[in-house]
Order: structure tokens, then sequence, then C-alpha cells
């Protein structure tokens, strides 16, 4: 009677902590996305406005109405209500939310970008490329205002979608605002929402707990 063969034991997946392409691109993604949003920053305040705006963290902790820190200004249209850049100063956080909870959202990204780092190590592996960059993104966003509201006690926007764009049929938004889109904002947010959506993909597309023990080889006892 032949012996059974005993079963291979399945690989196990690598775990991103170990694995070195899993930092590189969750360091890469993110220094690169930092700087991108930096620098984006830096030269829209410089060349949007007629003049360049030169920020301090004084003026903005002692002005009652940030608005009066930039000259009056045309807005610079790229794309024909596609898109334009206007400088704002935001107190608050994505979209003006939570104006003058400075500390509160710089303790909150801190607690964000810790949290992004352990799921990275505990929640994907060394395959799991769109989650590396995803978390990348992630970090690089919060850091990226992070930076602002350390340095300029506010955050610097000028990315304005869809201007002079109207919302349908008369609907407004809370407030009674008609823009389809009528919020300021930056890189660092936009990487913020792609990270995110990044991140859903990816959970999607994680196997089910049940789909991957269905899959499991098993042994035949009647060999």
């Amino acid at each position: 009677m032949p012996t059974a063969q005993p079963t291979p034991e399945p690989e196990q997946p690598q775990s991103s902590s170990k694995s070195l392409r899993a930092w590189l691109i969750l360091l890469s993604t993110s220094i690169i996305g930092l700087w991108a949003d930096l620098w984006s920053k830096g030269y829209a305040f410089a060349h949007v406005a007629p003049e360049p705006i030169n920020l301090t963290r004084e003026a903005v902790l002692k002005s009652q109405d940030l608005g009066y820190l930039i000259k009056p200004h045309e807005p610079v249209s790229v794309i024909d209500k596609v898109l334009e850049f206007t400088l704002v100063l935001n107190p608050g956080a994505v979209f003006g939310i939570g104006a003058g909870q400075r500390w509160f959202f710089v303790v909150f990204t801190i607690i964000a970008v810790v949290i992004s780092l352990v799921l990275f190590v505990k929640w994907t592996l060394a395959k799991d490329w769109m989650a590396h960059a995803g978390f990348g993104l992630i970090i690089a966003g919060g850091t990226g205002n992070l930076y602002d509201r350390l340095v300029f006690a506010c955050v610097r926007d000028f990315i304005h979608p869809f201007p002079n764009v109207h919302l349908p049929f008369g609907i407004r938004w809370p407030g009674g605002n008609t823009e389809l889109w009528p919020y300021v904002s930056n890189v660092a947010d936009a990487f913020l929402i792609v990270g995110i959506i990044m991140l859903m993909i990816h959970a999607w597309r994680m196997p089910d707990e049940k789909d991957v023990s269905d899959q499991a080889p098993t042994t035949d006892a009647s060999e």
C-alpha cells in the first residue's frame, strides 16, 4: 500500500514590514508627494497674484480676517470652467471644515500618520502595491498640510475646480452657494482623497476570509 505523501505547507505571503519594495513605494510616494505639495503651494503664492504673497505665522495669528493678508487678484484660468488658481488661506481642514481648530487638526494629523504606518505594517502584504502607494499619498497629504499649520498657522489653498459652473435646478449648498464646487483646496487635499480611494479599492479587492479558507489545500484520508 503506497505511503501517503505529506502535503507541503502553502507558502505564507510576505508581510509589508519585511519587504524592501513595499517600504520603497511607501517612502518614495510620501517624500515625492510632500515635495510636490509644498512646491506647488510656494509657486502658487509667488506667481498667481500680481505680487508674491510673503506669508508669516505672526501675521496670520494677529489677523482677524485672513483674506486681508492676500492682495486682491484675478483668478488664473487654467482650463475654462474646469480649473482655475486663486489664493485662499484656510484656518481649518479640508473644505474649510473646523475653522480655528488648528491644534486639533495638528494632533489629528499626527495620529492619522501613525495609524497609516501601523495599518501599512499590519494590514498589507508585500504584493499590495496599491495600498502602499495609497498610504504614501495619505502621509504626503497629511504632512503637507501639517507643515503649513505649524509654519504658517493656516493652510495655503489655490486649486478651484469647476469655476463659474453652477448646480442645476436651483440647487444650493448649505449657506446658499450655487457653485458646483465652491471649495478651494491644494495638492495635499487631492493626495488625501486619491489615497483614500486607493485604499477603498484595495479593501474591496481583498479576498474574504471564507474564500481563503475554501481555497486551502486539503489531504485525502483515503490515500
